[in-house]
């Protein structure tokens, strides 16, 4: 198989895979907050009905969350292309 065969295929899968992985985790730390607070999480930044230590609190543990499931997602992507192509695709367009 060429290289840059099926490299949108691959993005394509990639991309969702980190969504679907983001969306998990915001949905799985928003029962954990509820769970550990009583509360729901301060999903607005300017909402004063949460106290600043909350908000930011909220902003890196789902900041973190988020990021470590996108992670994971696209590496299993990666993963589990490469066993089934042998290789990752090669991007087809080149950076300056």
């Amino acid at each position: 198989m060429a290289k840059n065969e099926g490299a949108a295929g691959y993005k394509m899968l990639g991309t969702l895979a980190a969504v679907a992985g983001a969306f998990v985790a915001r949905k799985a730390l928003t029962v954990i907050w509820k769970k550990v607070t009583g509360n729901e999480p301060p999903d607005k930044p300017e909402s004063l009905d949460h106290s600043l230590g909350e908000a930011l609190t909220w902003a890196v543990l789902s900041g973190t969350a988020v990021g470590v499931a996108r992670v994971l997602a696209q590496r299993k992507v990666a993963t589990t292309w490469q066993r089934a192509n042998g290789d990752l695709p090669v991007e087809t367009t080149t950076s300056a």
